[in-house]
């Protein structure tokens, strides 16, 4: 019998709620197999009653688990560990316990120039179908321009005028290192993080370090066409795996791994790109336990993590990385506004250094000035209010958003409410074609855009991702309507 009381500690004077702090922990001890698959934990009242906690915070705590998969339910027996969480297998050191921001890479890395990608030319005068984007007139700019008045007032701030570090501001390091390791769970130190102009800089960085010509890279057969073509640029062979509603199929990537040496594997964990949904918690231990078997590099692409809506937000591979596997990604952009170009790259450290000499060649360093504003800004708690402002706007728009597809397109589309995200993945029923609905639209003055690019492994799915955030109720309905008539307008055509 585990001492839950002494075991679980609680701090009532922190920002997390207890209810995730106890998951957390809960998560901890499962990973550590001091909860073995198929423990039975104790019950709601039982275990309230040990903490001295409310009965709900536990049962919050345990419908938490059971979303990520760590736990099931079974009725009139209880709550049990899941059975099929593979064991973490951590690498055995040889000398003493590496210091954080100090460790060995667990992958092999190599430097290559990077190359320039054009922007997409915006028509003016028509509605965008956008595949998930934030509403730039949301971005809290008096509280941003607070911050940069705040500096300009400073004599100090003349030193932000001049040439840095290419590992970007050192306060913004500092303010970043925290708050990741408050909000997402990970244990890094400011060697071990990197700034980018938004996390396309930091993707294309890792992969110019990571890969060579025939390189081979895993991806979903739905996946990011960004991320698909960053890594073509590099030389690499792309490998597709299937995505269910589990994410990745990290099976077929144990496949893989036995017919070839996998550089790495693309991720986006927390809502795959594009079809939205979540990496299963047996999946994300197995994927740890390949990466650490095979030595590959996981890419982890977290570029919403901020955004869900029906739950807290599920905690990054990076935050269970025991072996220097994962290169984490994200920004800011999408969170306050696409023009703050501010992302970060998280990685060991002798990686990190390899990837901000090689950013030297194409940005000698970024904006220190936002930088340094954008430091004030996340430790004044400013983001995090902006955060829960905006939580509130895109929930109601993903309501009605998809109220309104199932009303206009119930017998034209099929789709799942996504649990966050800015984006719904919407698929065409068979006997219509993307092609001409689109025709159709543009007519109507609405742009839906490259349809084609999400299906790059030419799976025949039918399927593209449609954004709600950045509209209002009126352009929701707008927008919607206009792609009715382009669907009205259409006639159906068998598809090959």
């Amino acid at each position: 019998m585990i001492p839950y009381k002494t075991t679980l500690q609680i701090d009532r004077s922190g920002k997390q709620p207890i209810y995730l702090q106890l998951a957390n922990q809960f998560v901890g001890l499962i990973k550590k197999n001091v909860l073995v698959p198929g423990a039975k934990l104790p019950g709601s009242r039982t275990l309230a009653a040990q903490l001295s906690v409310h009965r709900k915070t536990v049962i919050a705590c345990y419908d938490d688990l059971l979303l990520q998969g760590w736990i099931v339910s079974i009725p009139k027996k209880g709550t049990f560990v899941h059975q099929n969480i593979p064991t973490l297998q951590k690498r055995a050191f040889i000398d003493t316990m590496e210091v954080p921001g100090t460790q060995e890479a667990g992958f092999s890395f190599f430097k290559e120039p990077l190359l320039e990608r054009p922007l997409v030319e915006r028509l003016p005068g028509y509605h965008y179908l956008n595949d998930g984007v934030s509403d730039v007139r949301l971005t809290p700019m008096k509280a941003i321009a607070k911050e940069y008045r705040s500096l300009a007032d400073r004599k100090n701030s003349l030193r932000y005028l001049g040439y840095d570090t290419t590992y970007g501001n050192p306060r913004l390091r500092e303010v970043l290192v925290t708050y990741l390791n408050e909000t997402r769970g990970l244990h890094i130190t400011k060697d071990q993080l990197l700034i980018t102009r938004g996390s396309q800089m930091a993707m294309y960085l890792a992969a110019r370090t990571l890969m060579a010509p025939n390189t081979y890279v895993v991806v979903g057969e739905t996946n990011y066409i960004a991320a698909d073509l960053t890594f073509q640029h590099a030389g690499a062979t792309l490998l597709r795996v299937p995505v269910d509603e589990n994410g990745l199929n990290t099976d077929a990537i144990a496949h893989l791994c036995k017919k070839h040496d996998i550089k790495a594997v693309y991720v986006t964990s927390h809502h795959h790109h594009p079809t939205t949904v979540m990496l299963s918690a047996e999946r994300r231990m197995q994927l740890l336990n390949l990466a650490r078997t095979h030595r590959f590099a996981i890419i982890e692409d977290d570029y919403d993590y901020d955004f869900h809506y029906d739950h807290s937000p599920i905690l990054p591979l990076a935050s269970h990385d025991a072996n220097g596997n994962v290169i984490y990604v994200g920004s800011v952009c999408k969170t306050v506004a696409p023009v703050y170009r501010v992302g970060y790259l998280v990685a060991p450290r002798a990686f990190v250094d390899q990837c901000a000499k090689l950013r030297r060649f194409v940005d000698r360093q970024g904006d220190s000035l936002l930088e340094a504003a954008f430091a004030n800004f996340i430790k004044s708690g400013d983001l995090d209010r902006h955060i829960r402002k905006v939580l509130k706007h895109y929930a109601l728009r993903r309501a009605l958003f998809c109220t309104l597809l199932e009303q206009l397109f119930g017998t034209v589309f099929t789709f799942e409410i996504p649990k966050g995200g800015m984006a719904v993945w919407v698929r065409l029923q068979k006997g219509y074609e993307w092609r001409t609905i689109s025709e159709q639209a543009k007519k109507h003055g609405l742009i839906i855009g490259e349809w084609q690019r999400y299906d790059m492994a030419k799976t025949g799915h039918n399927g593209i991702r449609m954004g709600f955030a950045a509209y209002n109720e009126e352009e929701i309905r707008t927008v919607l309507k206009k792609l009715h008539l382009a669907v009205q307008d259409s006639i159906p055509k068998k598809m090959d």
